[in-house]
């Protein structure tokens, strides 16, 4: 069988372990949240400039019928 200082050494190792777990997951949670952040963004970019691409399709066409 194991003796105590092993066993606590195990318990120690398990706890530290069980620590970098928690706040690399802390990390994963916050990097998902910039992600999402970052895909509205670029959706709300993205429909601006197909609305710009409308409006200048619009002022070629009228510059052109002049």
């Amino acid at each position: 069988m194991r003796d105590a200082g092993q066993r606590t050494a195990d318990a120690l190792l398990v706890l530290q372990l069980a620590t970098e777990i928690t706040e690399l997951l802390q990390q994963l949670a916050e990097s998902q949240e910039v992600c999402i952040e970052l895909a509205v963004d670029a959706g709300e970019l993205q429909a601006e400039n197909e609305a710009l691409r409308e409006q200048l399709a619009t002022v070629k066409r009228e510059r052109d019928a002049c």
